[in-house]
């Protein structure tokens, strides 16, 4: 059984998620972001009391189809931020397309709807927050991150970061780097 989980946006994510599922005495075959697979069907009180408890720790099961969707785009651009070194050069709907296995059009109208933003103002900002992180980090020039998250140049990188928190970079890295966010929230 395949369960589909909102808000598993890192590896400690899917670490507490294996343990709950354990805990609650479930026979674990693999946990990743956005889902688990266990090798045995829940009864409706069982989902229920696993739903609690997921609900407790931040996590949210997901029943809907168009919510699975729309959580399997998260992860998707949150992979596609964070799952490498480099951010692939690669469009952004034919990587989401690939991916999802459904038209980019469908993807994008249902993501816009019901986030009420766009995937590509999502995607901006999941880099946004990266770059924040690896700013507080001090150990790539900003050139460096320019390159790694995929920006043409620093001054492309510059003015969007600009644009999304208000501040330049360096203004950013000067005050201490307070303003994050955590993933779920972005």
């Amino acid at each position: 059984m395949i369960l589909r989980i909102k808000n598993m946006v890192c590896d400690r994510c899917v670490m507490v998620v294996r343990s709950e599922l354990e805990r609650l005495g479930c026979r674990v075959c693999d946990v990743r972001l956005g889902e688990a697979e266990i090798g045995e069907e829940l009864t409706p009180e069982r989902k229920r009391e696993l739903a609690a408890r997921l609900a407790e720790l931040g996590f949210e099961l997901l029943e809907d189809r168009r919510a699975r969707l729309i959580e399997a785009v998260k992860n998707a651009v949150i992979g596609l931020v964070r799952g490498s070194e480099v951010v692939p050069d690669v469009r952004l709907s034919d990587y989401l397309q690939e991916r999802l296995r459904v038209d980019y059009r469908q993807i994008s109208a249902l993501f816009s709807e019901t986030e009420g933003r766009t995937i590509e103002k999502y995607f901006i900002a999941q880099k946004i927050e990266r770059v924040k992180e690896l700013l507080v980090y001090d150990e790539l020039s900003l050139g460096e991150i320019a390159f790694r998250l995929g920006y043409s140049s620093v001054a492309h990188l510059s003015a969007q970061f600009k644009q999304v928190t208000g501040l330049t970079p360096s203004r950013y890295k000067l005050s201490g780097g307070g303003r994050r966010r955590t993933l779920d929230r972005v």
